[in-house]
C-alpha cells in the first residue's frame, strides 16, 4: 500500500488553507449498466447495452476528474452505478484513486466479485469498507427481486471471497415484497459479519424512474412498502433509530424554510454520472441543476454553478404552504431529487414522502390523530417535551413492532441457503 499513498494529517497538509472551493467527497457513477435487473431500481441498463457502453466516461477522463478533485482537498470517492465492477477498466480506475491517496467506498451487488478482484482489494486496501446491498436470504427471494438467473449464488460467492482475504465490507438491504419475510434474518446474519457495527441499513421507500422512459415506475410503484409498513422496518430497532434520529432532529426539526436545498448537496460535495456530467447530488437531474464538466471544471461549478442553485427558493404554492413550514425535516425525505423523481420538478411535494414523516412523527408521539405538521403552532414546546426513553417505549410496546411482515420471519441455520463462512461461522 505504500507504494500508492503517502499518509499526511488532513490539519497539517494544507489542503483546505488555500482559497477558493473545497471539495470533501465525490460520487462516480461509472455506468448505468448492472447484470441485475431489479425490480425496484431506478438506474439499470441491461449489462450488454453497447451503445450506453459507448457513452460512458473513458478510465482516462475519470482520471482527469479525480484528479482536479484531488487538487480540491477531495479525500474520498464513491464509485456506483448500475454495477461499477462490470466496467473492464475498473481496476485501472481505482488504482488510480488510490494512487492519489483517497479513500474509495464501493457500492456493489458482490456478483462480480472475483478471485482477481477480491485479491486486488486485499493487496491494496480501500481504506472504507465496500458497501454491499444484498435482495434476500435464499435462491428464490433474492432472484425474484433481481430476476437475474444465479445471481444469488455468485453474489454469496463475492461475499465469502471477501471474508477469505479479510477485505472490509457492510451489508445493506431493500426491503420489497418478496423477501419482507426475512427481515429479521437478514439482521441476525448480517451480526455475524465482523465489521457491522449497527443493524443494516435497507433501502425501504423506493424512489421512482426518472431518467429516461418512465415504463419501471408501475413496478416500483407497485413494490412500495405502506407508510406504516416501511416505518416499521426503520424503527425495528428503537436504539438504533433513535441515535440516528437525534442527529436529525437536532440538525433540521422545526426550522422553517423556503430554500429548495437545504441539505449539504453541491456544497463541499457532488456526483458526476456516467457520462460526465456534473450534478449537486446523485438524485438531482433537472437539466437547471446539472453542469457540463465537459466545459468547465470542477472549481467553476462549486464556486459559481452550485452557489447560485442553493439559493433558489421554491415557487410551488403548495410546497410553500405546507413543506416550507413544516417542522417535520428531521423525518421527512421531500428533497429537490426525490421531487424530480416523482414528478419531474425541484418543488413539487411528495405525498408518499409526506405520509412517511407523518407516521413516523405519530409513533413517537409528536403528532395525533389527524393533526398534519404545517398547522402545529406549539411545535416548539413538543419538541423540547420530547423524551427518547418514553419514545423507545412506545415504540417497543406498541403496535409497531408487531407486524407479521417481521416477526414471521424465515429461520435459518447457518447463512443464506445454509451456506457457512469462515471457520465455521455463520455467514
Amino acid at each position: 500500500m505504500d507504494r500508492y499513498v503517502t499518509r499526511v494529517r488532513t490539519d497539517k497538509s494544507g489542503l483546505w488553507s488555500r482559497g477558493g472551493p473545497r471539495l470533501s467527497q465525490l460520487d462516480i457513477e461509472l455506468t448505468e449498466r448492472c447484470n441485475n435487473n431489479c425490480l425496484h431500481c431506478y438506474i439499470n441498463r441491461p449489462a450488454g447495452d453497447e451503445k450506453t457502453r459507448r457513452r460512458e466516461m473513458s478510465a482516462a477522463r475519470v482520471g482527469e476528474i479525480l484528479r482536479e478533485a484531488a487538487s480540491l482537498g477531495c479525500l474520498g470517492v464513491r464509485f456506483t452505478g448500475g454495477e461499477p465492477l462490470l466496467r473492464d477498466d475498473f481496476e485501472e480506475i481505482y488504482l488510480y484513486a488510490r494512487k492519489l491517496g483517497m479513500k474509495v467506498v464501493i457500492l456493489t451487488n458482490a456478483t462480480l466479485i472475483r478471485s482477481r478482484i477480491a485479491d486486488l482489494l486485499a493487496r491494496i486496501p480501500p481504506l472504507a469498507p465496500l458497501e454491499i446491498t444484498l435482495y434476500g436470504m435464499t435462491r428464490k427471494s433474492y432472484e425474484a427481486v433481481t430476476r437475474t438467473r444465479n445471481s444469488f449464488g455468485k453474489a454469496m460467492a463475492g461475499v465469502n471471497r471477501l471474508l477469505e482475504r479479510d477485505v472490509p465490507f457492510v451489508v445493506k438491504g431493500a426491503f420489497l415484497p418478496a423477501n419482507a419475510h426475512e427481515i429479521r434474518a437478514f439482521d441476525a446474519w448480517a451480526e455475524t459479519i465482523p465489521w457491522m457495527d449497527k443493524p443494516p441499513s435497507f433501502s425501504v421507500f423506493h424512489v421512482l424512474h426518472a431518467r429516461r422512459e418512465r415504463s419501471k415506475n408501475r413496478v416500483i410503484r407497485s413494490v412500495r412498502p405502506g407508510p406504516v409498513t416501511g416505518v416499521k422496518v426503520l424503527t425495528r430497532d428503537p436504539g438504533a433509530y433513535l441515535k440516528d434520529l437525534r442527529i436529525f432532529l437536532k440538525a433540521f426539526a422545526g426550522k422553517r424554510d423556503a430554500r429548495l436545498f437545504t441539505c449539504g448537496a453541491g456544497m463541499h460535495s457532488c456526483s458526476v454520472d456516467a457520462y460526465g456530467r456534473l450534478q449537486p447530488c446523485l438524485l438531482v437531474r433537472h437539466p437547471e441543476t446539472v453542469y457540463d464538466l465537459e466545459r468547465g471544471s470542477l472549481k467553476d461549478a462549486l464556486g459559481n454553478f452550485f452557489p447560485a442553485i442553493r439559493k433558489r427558493e421554491a415557487e410551488n404554492r403548495s410546497y410553500l404552504e405546507r413543506c416550507a413550514r413544516c417542522p417535520l425535516r428531521g423525518f421527512c425525505e421531500q428533497c429537490p431529487g426525490n421531487s424530480w423523481m416523482e414528478d419531474s420538478t425541484l418543488d413539487g411535494p411528495v405525498e408518499y414522502f409526506c405520509e412517511v414523516a407523518h407516521v413516523q412523527a405519530k409513533a413517537l408521539g409528536l403528532l395525533k390523530g389527524e393533526e398534519r405538521a404545517w398547522e402545529i403552532a406549539d411545535w416548539g414546546k413538543r419538541l423540547a417535551g420530547f423524551s427518547e426513553d418514553d419514545a423507545r417505549k412506545r415504540l417497543e410496546d406498541s403496535e409497531w413492532m408487531n407486524a407479521p411482515s417481521l416477526d414471521e420471519a424465515q429461520k435459518h441455520k447457518g447463512g443464506p441457503d445454509g451456506s457457512q463462512g469462515r471457520s465455521g461461522q455463520d455467514l
